[in-house]
């Protein structure tokens, strides 16, 4: 399986409301996409998540999800 790092830019002002749908309805990832580990740095609004998945295009379906709060970047690691 490929890992990924996943770098989410919060939107200004989203952060909290992000949260509060993550707390009440969890990643929301679809099937074949997993979650290894993850770091936030609050005070930049950026959260960094290691993941994996054997199919890329599972990464687009999972940040539609979360654009109207997040700014994706997608960097696949060798």
């Amino acid at each position: 399986m490929k890992k990924y790092m996943v770098v989410e830019n919060f939107k200004p002002g989203l952060m909290e409301e992000n949260y509060k749908i993550y707390n009440a309805k969890g990643r929301q990832f679809p099937e074949g996409l997993y979650y290894l580990n993850s770091w936030i740095n609050a005070e930049k609004n950026i959260c960094f998540q290691l993941m994996e998945s054997n199919d890329p295009a599972l990464f687009q379906e999972w940040f539609k999800k979360w654009e109207q709060f997040v700014d994706f970047e997608l960097y696949p690691i060798d």
